[in-house]
């Protein structure tokens, strides 16, 4: 597979925010804890003032992005040796 890291990143996304909708994370410490776009939020302002779902594709979204940019260099990596 070629983007392994890509699907696996984005994957564990999804299940994080359908782990924190089901409402089986009640303070949002999971959410808090692995969620980049929260911190960043949490820096600038309060992250209750934000709608959820746009954290919750702005949190998939910076995850695809990581795994992307780790593909990328594994790839890279791969195609030069």
């Amino acid at each position: 597979m070629k983007y392994k890291a890509t699907f696996v990143l984005t994957l564990f996304a999804v299940a994080l925010c359908l782990f924190n909708y089901s409402g089986l994370d009640p303070d949002n410490i999971f959410l808090f804890m692995l969620s980049v776009p929260v911190w960043l939020i949490e820096i600038v302002g309060d992250i209750h003032y934000v709608n959820l779902f746009a954290v919750y594709l702005l949190t998939i979204v910076s995850y695809a992005l990581f795994g992307a940019i780790g593909d990328y260099f594994r790839l890279k990596r791969r195609a030069r040796s």
